[in-house]
């Protein structure tokens, strides 16, 4: 649609492969996407990007993605994006904490990619597609 800028989600995972294939699917679904590989870049980008959402992994190298996901909650405000929790971490204790730190949503991986693409969706208050409607 003409006029209509691209949301932009910071993406941050230190799985290459997984970044790889995130990033090609965001992309084909309409987005931009910014891959971090570490809480610290992540943080320090966020800011400058200003992302409309952005995507967790909770096992990131440098510190927990709980810390960066109470940061970026701390020192983004009152800028309040959603943020999406996708990690391996799949403990209703580990939810729990996602969503005390801040988190929106927690998805679990191996993660369903209609979930993940419906679930953004909902969280950038975006309209439902019309079955048949959108690429796959």
């Amino acid at each position: 649609m003409a006029g209509t800028h691209r949301r932009k989600i910071l993406l941050v995972e230190d799985d290459t492969a997984l970044v790889r294939v995130l990033t090609t699917l965001l992309e084909s679904a309409g987005y931009e996407v910014r891959p971090e590989g570490s809480g610290s870049r992540a943080l320090s980008c966020a800011s400058d990007l200003q992302p409309d959402l952005v995507i967790l992994d909770l096992g990131l190298p440098d510190m927990s993605g709980y810390e960066v996901c109470r940061k970026l909650r701390e020192f983004l405000e009152p800028w309040t994006m959603p943020i999406l929790v996708l990690t391996g971490r799949a403990a209703p204790s580990d939810q729990l904490r996602g969503f005390a730190h801040g988190a929106d949503a927690y998805l679990t991986k191996p993660f369903d990619v209609p979930e993940l693409l419906k679930t953004i969706a909902l969280l950038l208050g975006e309209p439902e597609l019309a079955p048949g409607e959108g690429s796959a």
